[in-house]
């Protein structure tokens, strides 16, 4: 672990010890106050009250404590957490010693919610360094440890991505680290946002931001007694970012300077640093500059030279010097600084004398003051006067007042203190002034706040009381972000929670101290004061207790009224003030005279300072106040502004900059007075983060729910609380939360459960992990116990084996002791060493057999000698052979040298490549946040989407408790037949003579149950497809309001779309008009040029002209006697200066010889002179032929060369005509294709929303294709099922026959009962043989009734498990008659729970008389599902072949479809055989039918003979039989075509991969095309910024844009593609819907298992039936009783009457609905077609566009070729404009060489020449300039032709891309078209099933009217009584028989009909 990781991370591995978490949760332990440390830690022993009984830890004392002065201790689980606000015992203590236990540990930083807490290490750490500043950029706050660093990438990060200004506020005492913390802030944003890359190449700004700091503390900061470079100001720097993140510039305020520290310190403190850093660092010559003394002589410096140690203040010196140099300060500005900084120094050593009889004042002593005066530069005499007797202004007229001692002393401290001041704010006015002189504007701005924090001392005066209002309203500021921040989460998480607004609870406060009026506040009332002449601090204290005396944060103060006058009662406490001085200190007053002097300063430095004196408080309003004088005050009102005003104006502007930003809270902490680490004194600590507002925002997370956790984690850490709560499998973390807190059985108070976290109060987490604790100390003591136990158990088996061993050994030593003395044994050790003798053979024959064994691996050993040989041989050839290859490798080696280097070299020009993509990058980075911001705005779409889910699941668990009050009910049903069981018992043995009639009108109310069973499978049936019609409707809807909504977004995105390009247009505009004004210029330039050409032809004339009139000669004579008449002058000159020269050799003729040997000389030279003179006039005049030669032929020269510019010009004049027009042509097509590309943009917006419309339509066929796959797969199930019912019938045909045998038995003693009753009857025997043959059918009956109940079970095997209790109870109830009965009753009712668990809708009866019709309605139903399955899989395979038609093209793709199709195959084939395999095991079970059959017929045989004499009971046995051949061979059918369903299920699944499989391939070739076109247009783009690089930026705008419109094209994209996942979603859910009504059908189909199982114990109730018909006569005296039931049943027909009519109702609602969507429908077809209008005209408009581009080609190349002509016209141009200025240069030479020569001569015909040479230069700049300009007009046209042709580029790019999408939409639409027409014929096909319903209903109530009647005719008989019994009976049978043929021949034309 390196340094930085033990102060960032700390040592955290015994911070969750098992010993600990032992400690804490047996030992209760609690914090309890401590004097000295705070708070001790303690174990709670027992509570005896209000008080309890504390151990302490540490000195194991016991102590009494209040209740409510102990504090909770948090599991150690949370020691030296990162953020305190995940403590679950949020309280002073558990902050104090978290903070405490990280500061021991090296970690300084905290985070405490939205605070970062920082304590001062008073050391060095080493976690500043650029590789921890590298190691925290681009980091998000919790995926690191605390730090400022942290804090500061957090603002900047979110500056950048919300693009919302930012703020870091650092408050804290002096020496607490704010300063410091905020140089890393500022140090860290210049790397990270500096727009160079290394440190080395820092830009000029960001030194600047950085050398700002030691400027400031240099004159801002001072030694305290707690902080050695204390800040005594508050500031707030603001820098400023451009778009991009960079620093484009710095501004910084400051607040509340300690300025009285110029002038008087505490003992051991010192002044500010740039006293002593210029006392001690200044040079001799600076120091006699600034009349520096020594630091003894300053009576302003009361302690002297007081040092700081590690600190030298000479070299600090040098550093704030050379920080002024890098802030480009100049030297007289730092000259002035300091002379104001000496100033301030003399004034101090200014003493004044009381005169002897007056007060007045005087000044023994002006040395100072003439210092003073010398440093800013003012009067002497009027400094001293101004001093002691200032001019004071009364009533109009201005008085000299004399001031006495005190009031000068007074004056002079206060000039000192408002220089310094001014001087400091000039400073810093300054800075930002050398930081804002960039051109950038800044975007967003950071703001760093470093101001000092709450202050509490023993006396608190004006400045403490300003501190502490401004802390009040940044902790207001807190608690306003931190409840915002609470609200945001809670809403987030769909918590609900009355929200408190906590920064109202600082309002108070801040009113007591601000407020203006009613009642005004402190510093309103201070004001007021200030205006009153007689005002005294006394009256303002007493007007402020009036005023504000009932203000509850208002107090009178405790102590002694000298040592407070007030006392307010702040959020972090009481303070108590002490108002002396106030009114001075808010007017602030200043001796005017003086401030004029200075004012007046011939130092601009120093008038500049004082040159706001309007704002000044004169020493009259002071003078005012004390003598009363009332003129002044209202002279001076509203003249200045006191500090009060000031300071609030500037806190009010602060406070609205905070709040327009996202703050960030740095808290410093200083741990100890002493200043030094590691060391931490509690209390102060303590009272530091109450003042700081920590606790105040712990006690705000306390009102609400602080601790959050996961949902993983929760359940991963406390799910051993709760071991059985959550069931085995999968299941939701939310859902297992919500399991386990009921399991824990909590407060509903305590916690809250959102979307992704569990919330809990304080305090709840602390319980949950002590019942953790506890429950894992259980389960280690008993682990613990198991290990003992285990290792107990081997020690004792262990010392088992010891002990055997011990016995063994003494045995031994027992049997030796007794042969020791053996005289035998010892002869048999002594011969024994001796029998080896006799062993030598043996030995020999083993040494003979080692030497074979010897011989054999010398054999080995030579024969591998042999195979090395051979193998060393064949090494040595391969390694000559690696020799060569080595050689060969190593050319290769060089080759590949040379190689490195060429791509050394090519890695330099890539790494320039690199940097340009670099730059690209950081655009793209841009438009990333711009998608990052569109991705919030779909997240938002998506938790929308979320909560209609949460919806749907909330709708799903109301269904489930419906079915579990439909169990309960059940339940409650099973008791009261208990109970009815017990009375029926009774009422059997008094009523088994009626009971054959009762089970006969009992069969008849089980058979309409049937049928309701029956039409109730069917209503439901229709009603899930009706539900999921409207289900599809709705959720249709719900797709059209989603896709208008998103079609209204994308119209506002083409609206700002046009608003840009208008912004562009207007931008061409501009350009475009001053292209025109530079086409006006020019035009200016070329008629100059024309007026210049004519006057030159003219002037070309005129020489022609003079040429023919003047020879050549006579010019040359002329211009000859002008050098003759010049030479002459110059002679004469000479001669004159000779004859001087004589004159004045003649009057020194009487001085030495050596002088008239001088004069000889010079005699001569002038002789010699004259020679020359006359020689170089001579050559001159040759020079001036060749000059005029020459200049003639450059004349001729430059005409040609004019000539040729006009004709050149007058070409360039027709080029640009022709360029003019094409440019308008140009841009007439560039209007029209703006146009064109406008509309297409939103016709494709338009195409884009159909798109998606029909995709949700298309989304909906597959869900329709997947049901159907559903439906296949269940009837494959149901095969199954049937196949396991066969071989399980053979068990049940065994049972069917013991029971016979046991019915047979008691059929025998009811016949001897009856032949004892009735002796005399012998026609009953007979009847009951009858009886019992119908026994037997019955038997046979119902052995296929259970065949089909088992069929039924089977499908549901789900929900067998819930029912299965109530199966048995049934099964149990269904031997008797009673349990029939009771189960008749519970039918209809469990009827009605299933009818309102279907929101009560009514139910419809069916024809259910004979099983033989309920089987071919179910066969009916299967045939139209089997060729509605058949429709939708030729459906399909149409699909899979246009979808192959249109992907034939893609051969890999084609080849993966034929492998998939393969697989398929395989399985299909491998079903097939499986299907096989069944229907040979079908097969089987038919034969084991037959034989079942065959003995049915032989029983059938012998029970013809028995009842021959009754024909009507053979018949009715004949019918049965022949059903049962019908139901057979009905079977056989349905299996043969379940076999088929099976075939055609697997074609529709093979179908379905095939689409899923192209659909993909579909999105991934778009994607593929996508990136190829985005691929192209990068490398296009590439190659075209190569060319244009000259003009980026002009063209940096409508570049911007462009990436702009490119980034929203993308962004639509995936817009589109986030809208597809989402409808994806939604489909799920509404699967999952249709799911959970596939199960209510499910459970209606267990409903009919139950009637079924009810109808086979109605069969055996017929069996008890026939034993009971010996007792009619009984049961007939009962018949009373049942035809009341026949009353009561009749009621019930009567109510099923009333739901078949409701029903009736619901079709034609249907059917109305059906009418609305084919209505939906044609509306849907009527906008297809409007889409196919819009894509014609949209193909129409593309082919226009591609006519144009073909125009604008052609124009282009024409461009492109005239452009080619002008470039060789402008390079012919140059060539000359090379040659004259060559020519201009030589002769410039000539000329200097000439004028060197001849200089005194002929100044006037050089002159000449210059002037035309002049001219003639002149001429030529002019011509180059009209070249340049014409080579930028040149450039600029190519620029323009460039511009088109990327435009052009674009919009075939855009063309193509048009055209593909309109491929795909006219493809997309063709298919959707097709699901119309299927979904219509899906409609067609409800229809007629309809239709057949509503057929049934009317069969029904034919059945039941022909039900009525029997039972009438039954009733009218019975009331006769003349019919015999067993006439009756046969009527009855006979009645029955004849009332089911009618029945089916009614049933039989069904199928015909349909």
């Amino acid at each position: 672990m390196t340094d930085a990781d033990k102060f960032l991370y700390g040592d955290r591995t015994g911070v969750t010890t098992s010993l600990a978490n032992a400690d804490w949760a047996t030992k209760k332990l609690v914090w309890v106050p401590s004097e000295k440390l705070g708070f001790e830690a303690g174990s709670l022993k027992e509570e005896q009250g209000e008080e309890c009984l504390v151990e302490l830890t540490d000195s194991a004392k016991k102590v009494k404590v209040n209740k409510d002065d102990i504090q909770k201790m948090n599991p150690p689980k949370f020691s030296k957490v990162e953020d305190m606000a995940e403590l679950t015992c949020l309280n002073e203590a558990s902050v104090l010693h978290n903070l405490k236990e990280r500061y021991y540990s090296g970690l300084i930083y905290t985070y405490s919610g939205l605070f970062c807490v920082v304590v001062n290490p008073y050391k060095y750490l080493p976690i500043y360094s650029e590789e921890i500043v590298n190691m925290y950029k681009g980091k998000k706050r919790h995926e690191m440890p605390p730090h400022i660093y942290a804090i500061t990438d957090t603002a900047y990060r979110s500056m950048m991505q919300d693009r919302e200004d930012q703020s870091i506020l650092c408050t804290g005492e002096s020496g607490a680290g704010k300063t410091e913390n905020t140089k890393k802030v500022i140090q860290y944003l210049a790397h990270v946002a500096s727009s160079f890359k290394s440190k080395k190449d820092q830009g000029e700004l960001e030194k600047q931001l950085l050398q700002a700091n030691p400027i400031l503390e240099a004159f801002g900061n001072a030694k305290t007694v707690k902080n050695d470079n204390s800040s005594r100001f508050g500031k707030f720097i603001r820098i400023n970012f451009d778009v991009n993140g960079y620093i484009v510039g710095a501004n910084i305020e400051t607040y509340l300077l300690e300025k009285s520290r110029a002038v008087r310190q505490a003992r051991v403190e010192r002044s500010f640093h740039i006293f002593y850093y210029m006392l001690s660092g200044a040079g001799e010559k600076l120091r006699s500059e600034l009349c520096l003394e020594d630091y003894s002589k300053y009576r302003f410096l009361s302690n002297g030279n007081v040092t700081i140690p590690g600190q030298q203040d000479t070299d600090l010196f040098t550093e704030t010097m050379d920080a002024f140099q890098i802030m480009s300060i100049p030297e007289e500005e730092r000259i002035g600084l300091l002379k104001v900084v000496s100033s301030v120094l003399q004034l101090g050593n200014m003493t004044f004398k009381k005169e002897r009889h007056t007060d007045q004042a005087s000044m023994p002593d002006d040395t100072a003051a003439q210092k003073v005066c010398h440093l800013l530069s003012i009067n002497v005499t009027d400094f001293t006067r101004a001093i002691l007797s200032p001019r004071i202004k009364v009533g109009r007229d201005y008085v000299q007042k004399a001031q006495t001692q005190e009031q000068a002393e007074f004056a002079v401290e206060a000039l000192a203190k408002a220089s310094y001041e001014r001087m400091f704010r000039w400073l810093v006015l300054r800075i930002n002034k050398a930081l804002d002189k960039t051109k950038r504007q800044g975007a967003s701005f950071i703001g760093i706040l470093d101001i000092a924090g709450f202050e509490i001392f023993e006396l608190n005066s004006f400045e403490q009381m300003c501190i502490n209002y401004t802390n009040e309203k940044l902790q207001q500021l807190f608690n306003h972000t931190m409840f915002i921040l609470e609200q945001e989460e809670y809403q987030r998480e769909g918590i609900e929670w009355s929200f408190i607004d906590f920064g109202l609870d600082l309002q108070p406060c801040i009113d007591l101290i601000e407020k203006p009026a009613g009642p005004p506040g402190i510093l309103a009332l201070l004001d007021e004061e200030c205006w009153f002449p007689k005002a005294t601090d006394k009256s303002f204290v007493e007007k402020v207790v009036q005023e504000q005396g009932t203000h509850p944060k208002f107090q009178k103060p405790k102590k002694l009224k000298d040592d407070a006058d007030f006392c307010i009662i702040h959020y972090a406490g009481k303070v108590d003030y002490k108002a002396d001085a106030w009114l001075m200190k808010n007017m602030d007053p200043l001796n005017e005279s003086v401030a004029t002097l200075f004012n007046q300063s011939t130092d601009k430095f120093t008038a500049d300072l004082w040159k706001d004196m309007d704002r000044i408080v004169g020493l009259d309003k002071v003078a005012g106040m004390s003598d009363s004088i009332h003129g002044a005050s209202r002279t001076r009102k509203g003249m200045f502004r006191t500090v009060g005003q000031l300071y609030k104006e500037q806190l009010g502007n602060l406070m609205t900059t905070l709040r327009n930003t996202n703050p960030n809270f740095v808290r410093c902490i200083i741990p100890n007075h002493e200043k030094k680490s590691g060391k931490l004194e509690p209390h102060l600590v303590l009272d530091q983060l109450k003042c700081n507002g920590v606790l105040e925002g712990i006690r705000i997370c306390r009102q609400g729910f602080p601790n959050r956790i996961v949902f993983q984690e929760f359940r991963q850490r406390y799910e051993i609380l709760t071991p059985n709560a959550i069931p085995k499998g999968f299941m939701d973390g939310k859902q297992a939360c919500v399991l386990m807190i009921k399991a824990l059985e909590l407060d509903p108070n305590l916690f809250r459960v959102g979307q992704s976290k569990v919330f809990f109060r304080a305090g709840v987490l602390a319980h949950l992990e002590e019942e953790r604790d506890i429950k894992i100390t259980d389960v280690i003591i008993s682990f613990q116990a198991w290990c003992r136990g285990y290792v107990a158990r081997k020690a004792f088996t262990k010392r088992q084996q010891q002990l055997t061993a011990m016995k063994v050994i003494q045995r031994n030593c027992v049997a030796y002791l007794k042969l020791k003395n053996w005289q035998w044994w010892r002869l048999f050790t002594k011969v024994k060493p001796l029998l080896q003798v006799t062993r030598r053979e043996e030995e020999m024959l083993a040494k003979e057999e080692e030497m074979e064994k010897v011989r054999e691996r010398q054999l080995q050993a030579e024969q591998q000698l042999q195979e090395y040989e051979s193998k060393q041989k064949q090494l040595s050839g391969e390694k000559l052979a690696l020799q060569e290859q080595l050689q060969a490798e190593t050319e290769l080696c060089a080759e590949a040298e040379e190689m490195r280097s060429r791509l050394a070299t090519r890695k330099q020009e890539l790494e320039e490549i690199l940097h340009d993509l670099e730059s690209r990058l950081e655009e793209e980075e841009e438009r990333a946040t711009q998608l990052v911001t569109e991705r919030k705005k779909m997240q938002q779409n998506i938790t929308d989407l979320e909560q209609q889910l949460d919806e749907e699941e909330g709708a799903r668990q109301k269904l489930q408790m419906e079915k579990v009050t439909t169990d309960a009910k059940l339940k409650k049903l099973d008791e009261d037949v208990m109970v009815l069981d017990d009375q029926n018992n009774k009422l059997n043995k008094e009523k088994k003579q009626m009971e054959e009639r009762i089970s006969e009108f009992t069969t008849n109310l089980a058979e309409e149950e049937e049928k309701s069973k029956s039409l109730q499978k069917l209503k439901n049936k229709h009603e899930a497809m009706i539900t999921d019609l409207e289900d599809r409707l709705r959720k249709e809807e719900k797709v059209r309001q989603e896709l208008e909504k998103n079609r209204r977004k994308l119209e506002g995105d083409s609206s700002e779309l046009n608003d840009q390009m208008a912004d562009l247009q207007a931008q061409i505009d501009e350009l475009r008009a001053q292209l025109a004004k530079k086409e006006e210029e020019l035009h200016a330039a070329l008629a100059r040029i024309e007026e210049e050409a004519a006057a030159k032809n003219m002037a070309q004339k005129k020489i022609r002209e003079l040429e023919a009139q003047i020879s050549e000669l006579q010019e040359d004579l002329e211009l000859e006697r002008q050098a003759r008449a010049k030479a002459e002058k110059h002679r004469r000159d000479l001669g004159e200066e000779l004859e001087a020269l004589k004159t004045e050799l003649e009057d020194t003729l009487d001085s030495t010889a050596a002088q008239q040997e001088l004069r000889s000389k010079r005699e001569v030279e002038v002789t010699h002179l004259k020679k020359n003179l006359d020689e170089e006039a001579k050559v001159h005049e040759q020079q001036m032929a060749d000059m005029r030669q020459k200049h003639n032929q450059a004349f001729e020269e430059l005409n040609e060369q004019l000539e040729q510019a006009k004709r050149s010009k007058v070409s360039v004049d027709k080029a640009k005509q022709s360029l003019e027009s094409e440019w308008n042509e140009l841009q007439i097509e560039m209007k029209t294709l703006t146009q064109g590309k406008a509309d297409s943009e939103q016709r494709r917006k338009k195409a884009e929303a159909q798109v998606q419309e029909l995709q949700v339509k298309y989304s909906e066929s597959e869900r329709q294709r997947q049901e159907v796959a559903e439906k296949m797969a269940k009837i494959q199930l149901e095969l199954d099922n049937v196949n396991s019912l066969l071989s399980e019938a053979d068990g049940k045909n065994i049972k069917s026959s013991k029971d016979l045998s046991a019915t047979e038995s008691q059929l025998q003693d009811n016949q001897e009962l009856l032949q004892e009753e009735t002796r005399q009857k012998l026609t009953l025997s007979t009847r009951l043989r009858q009886m019992e043959d119908e026994q037997n059918n019955l038997r046979e009956m119902l052995e296929e009734e259970e065949e089909a109940k088992k069929n039924v079970e089977k499908q549901m095997t789900t929900l067998q498990t819930q029912l299965a209790d109530m199966k048995k109870k049934l099964e149990h109830e269904a031997l008797s008659l009673d349990g029939a009965e009771e189960g008749r009753k519970r039918s209809q009712r469990e009827l009605e729970a299933v009818m309102q668990q279907l929101e009560e809708k009514t139910a419809a009866y069916d024809k259910l008389d004979k099983t033989k019709t309920r089987i071919q309605q179910e066969l009916d139903d299967l045939i139209v599902d089997q060729d509605h399955l058949r429709q939708i899989v030729t459906n399909l395979e149409k699909k899979q072949r246009k979808f192959d038609q249109m992907l034939t093209e893609e051969k890999t793709i084609s080849t993966q479809y034929a492998e998939e199709r393969d697989k398929a195959e395989a399985e299909a084939r491998e079903k097939e055989t499986r299907a096989l395999t069944l229907a040979r095991e079908l097969e089987t079970m038919s034969d084991l039918k037959n034989e079942l059959d065959r003995a049915n017929k032989m029983l059938k045989a012998e029970m013809d003979d028995l009842v021959s004499s009754k024909d009507d009971v053979g018949k009715s046995v004949h019918e049965l039989e022949k059903s049962k051949r019908v139901m057979d061979q009905q079977l056989e059918e349905m299996r043969v075509q379940l076999e088929e369903l099976e075939d055609e299920l697997q074609a529709t699944e093979d179908a379905k991969l095939r689409l899923e499989v192209n659909m993909q391939a579909m999105k991934a070739q778009f994607d593929r095309d996508l990136q190829a076109r985005d691929d192209q247009g990068e490398e296009r783009r590439k190659q075209l910024v190569k060319q244009v690089r000259e003009m980026e930026v002009e063209l940096e705008d409508e570049r911007r844009q462009r990436s702009l419109a490119l980034s929203s094209k993308k962004k639509l994209e995936m817009d589109l593609g986030e809208l597809e996942l989402q409808i994806d979603a939604a489909n799920k859910g509404r699967d999952e819907a249709l799911k959970q009504l596939k199960k209510l059908q499910a459970l209606m189909k267990e409903q009919m298992r139950e009637l079924d199982e009810l109808r086979l114990s109605r069969d055996e109730v017929i069996n008890g039936a026939k034993e009971t018909e010996r007792k009619l006569k009984a049961m007939e005296a009962d018949a009373l009783h049942f035809q009341e039931e026949l009353a009561t049943a009749e009621r019930v027909k009567r109510q099923a009457q009333n739901e078949r009519d409701e029903l009736q109702e619901e079709i034609s609602s249907s059917n109305t609905k059906n009418s609305l969507l084919a209505d939906e429908k044609r509306r849907l077809d009527a906008r297809i077609t409007q889409l196919e209008e819009e894509l014609e005209e949209e193909q129409l408009n593309t082919e226009m566009v591609n006519d144009r581009l073909k125009r604008t080609t052609l124009q282009t190349e024409q461009l492109t070729t005239e452009l080619g002509e002008e470039r060789s016209g402008s390079m012919r141009l140059e060539g000359a404009r090379s040659q004259l200025d060559r020519q201009n240069k030589e002769l410039k030479l000539k000329l200097q060489e000439l004028e060197g020569a001849i200089k005194s001569k002929y100044k006037s015909s050089i002159t000449t020449l210059e002037a035309k040479i002049a001219q003639l230069e002149e001429q030529l700049d002019i011509e180059s300039k009209e070249r340049q300009q014409a080579s930028r007009l040149t450039r600029r046209t190519e620029k323009k032709l460039k511009e088109v042709l990327l435009q052009v580029d674009d919009e075939r790019r855009n063309t193509d891309q048009y055209k593909d999408q309109a491929e795909k939409v006219n493809s997309r639409m063709r298919q959707l078209k097709r699901q119309l027409e299927e979904a219509e014929e899906e409609v067609t096909r409800s229809n007629a099933s309809r239709r057949k319903l509503q057929r049934e209903l009317e069969d029904a109530t034919e059945s039941a009217d022909s039900m009525n009647r029997e039972v009438s005719n039954l009733k009218s008989k019975l009331r006769r009584g003349d019919l015999p019994f067993n006439m009756r009976r046969t009527l009855n049978r006979t009645g029955l028989d004849s009332d089911e043929d009618v029945d089916v021949k009614t049933e039989t034309p069904e199928p015909a009909a349909e």
